[in-house]
């Protein structure tokens, strides 16, 4: 469907693209591949605390979780509002260590280490449904596949969880923003994937949850865009002519016919 029910001129675009397969469908990952639990920053928090050494103001997962807050209001990373305008990834490579350090918190982790006991413990995810059959279908085909992250924790984390979670799917490449710098919906990010892929926009598409970071970044870049809304409950803004998907199964009827 087509969100708004209006099709308008990409209407026409859609129908030209579907006259042909892609050569490569991009991801995004959370929410899109992954539908990870609400995050709880405490409880991530506290799972890194346990590997610390030194405590010097005896600070709780409370504590050290308000003052990450804080840093991020401060960046504007996380404002639904805003954080599309935050085109510049801030790496937990950076991040982690200012804010423990800042505190007087010693963490004798690798920078991997502590983004996945973080990660694991502050928002476990699980493929969405119906996507590894849709994968399956993509293998068929012959389309190849790829992800964009817009993602803070470092791309060793990332690859990591995606096997974990679609074991018995291999991605060409897995990009994540921690590790290239520009964030979606910079086109530089998809230019990349596109370079890295050897192909041009017109033979891949672009699936994400995002409008303004995925389906608008995609756009920009001259990539086909598709909107995917099954993962989660989300206060979505409608919008006009984009299609949307909320079965992963659709979309694969759709390439059929």
């Amino acid at each position: 469907m087509f969100a708004g029910g209006a099709a308008g001129d990409y209407g026409m675009v859609f129908r030209r693209c579907m006259m042909k397969l892609p050569k490569m469908i991009l991801f995004d990952y959370g929410q899109t591949l992954v539908n990870e639990r609400k995050f709880d920053g405490v409880k991530g928090t506290a799972a890194i605390l346990k590997h610390a050494t030194k405590n010097k103001y005896n600070l709780s997962a409370e504590d050290v979780q308000k003052e990450a807050n804080r840093i991020n209001d401060e960046l504007g990373r996380f404002d639904p509002a805003r954080k599309h305008l935050c085109q510049v990834e801030v790496p937990n490579s950076m991040f982690s260590p200012y804010l423990y350090e800042s505190l007087g918190i010693e963490v004798p982790l690798s920078n991997k280490e502590k983004d996945r006991i973080f990660w694991d413990e502050a928002a476990p995810g699980v493929a969405t449904d119906g996507i590894m059959e849709f994968l399956d279908f993509l293998k068929e085909q012959g389309i190849r596949t790829g992800v964009i992250s817009n993602i803070s924790y470092c791309g060793e984390a990332l690859v990591e969880r995606i096997s974990n979670t679609m074991p018995n799917h291999e991605f060409e490449f897995i990009i994540a923003t921690s590790e290239y710098m520009f964030r979606k919906p910079n086109k530089r990010i998809f230019m990349l994937a596109l370079e890295k892929a050897g192909l041009s926009e017109e033979d891949v598409w672009y699936i994400g949850d995002n409008y303004d970071c995925d389906v608008i970044g995609a756009r920009n870049a001259g990539i086909f865009p598709i909107w995917y809304r099954g993962a989660i409950e989300l206060p979505y803004t409608e919008q006009e002519d984009v299609l949307v998907i909320e079965r992963w199964d659709d979309l694969r009827q759709m390439m059929k016919e």
